[in-house]
């Protein structure tokens, strides 16, 4: 007797990946959250441009073709001041240094096109690192790009609302350059919520303790190189198979989970029809 197997259409399809469009709001989605932040912090720059006496197109200018919001916060006191433009160039490497390190495991491989990467590679600032670092997998060109440019999107509107609302007050704002200060504590606060991560915390605090008493004028420059040398010892030792008390590393490339998941069901279906046969 011939016994006809047969599975069910459902079984036999293979999982769809998610159309780019479907990427894109994917990313732009996940900038919610830094969004709420920027906005405000855009506005604050905004506000800041015109209380220094600068042209209120500064504002939208800077923060498209530098879109670096300490840098830009700063530039704005360094040109208000007439610092030469030397001293403004090697402040601001100074300042950016630290996205050096975000190139590391910031996925920008995924990235195809040389414009797509050359945007990506500018528009790399630390909220669009550390979201990229809470949700290491699963990121596509489309996807990155889009979450990339909503970020630049809020800074942008942002400052254009933060210049509006400069022209309406009746008298300057004190304490607008605190709330940089006060997006980075957050941002401190969300990477740091298990005891793994207190290793490094502590690293920073010890490294801006002592940039304090060796370079009190240099405070910012001396306490990114002594983090950057603990974390290179850190790399080091645990090369060497050194015990350490921090987290695991975790790649920053891989399939979409949902995706992934999708295939997976899709595959024991597909064994599961096909190892059952009719009645």
């Amino acid at each position: 007797m011939l016994t006809i197997m047969s599975s069910s259409p459902a079984s036999s399809r293979a999982p769809v990946p998610p159309s780019r469009w479907a990427e894109v709001r994917s990313g732009v989605a996940v900038t919610l959250g830094a969004g709420l932040g920027l906005f405000p912090l855009g506005m604050a720059f905004g506000m800041l441009v015109v209380q220094a006496g600068l042209p209120a197109w500064v504002a939208p200018l800077f923060s498209l073709v530098v879109f670096a919001g300490s840098v830009e916060l700063l530039l704005v006191s360094l040109v208000v001041a007439g610092t030469p433009l030397l001293t403004i160039a090697v402040t601001v490497f100074l300042v950016n240094f630290r996205h050096v390190f975000y190139a590391f495991s910031f996925p920008l491989g995924v990235v195809r096109g040389r414009l797509a990467r050359i945007y990506s590679m500018g528009a790399l600032i630390d909220e669009a690192y550390a979201i990229a670092a809470a949700q290491p997998r699963g990121w596509t060109g489309p996807r990155l790009v889009a979450m990339q440019v909503a970020l630049q999107a809020y800074w942008v509107l942002g400052g254009l609302a933060g210049v509006a609302v400069a022209w309406l007050l009746p008298g300057p704002v004190e304490g607008l350059e605190f709330a940089l200060v006060a997006l980075f504590i957050v941002l401190a606060m969300d990477a740091a919520r298990t005891r793994a991560q207190l290793p490094l915390v502590v690293a920073a605090a010890v490294a801006v303790g002592v940039a304090l008493l060796l370079a009190p004028a240099q405070v910012l420059v001396v306490a990114f190189a002594l983090y950057a040398a603990a974390l290179i010892a850190f790399h080091v030792l645990a090369a060497r198979g050194t015990a350490l008390p921090l987290p695991e590393p975790v790649p920053v490339t891989g399939p979409v989970p949902v995706v992934a998941a999708a295939g997976e069901r899709a595959g024991t279906d597909a064994e599961s029809g096909a190892g059952e046969a009719p009645r």
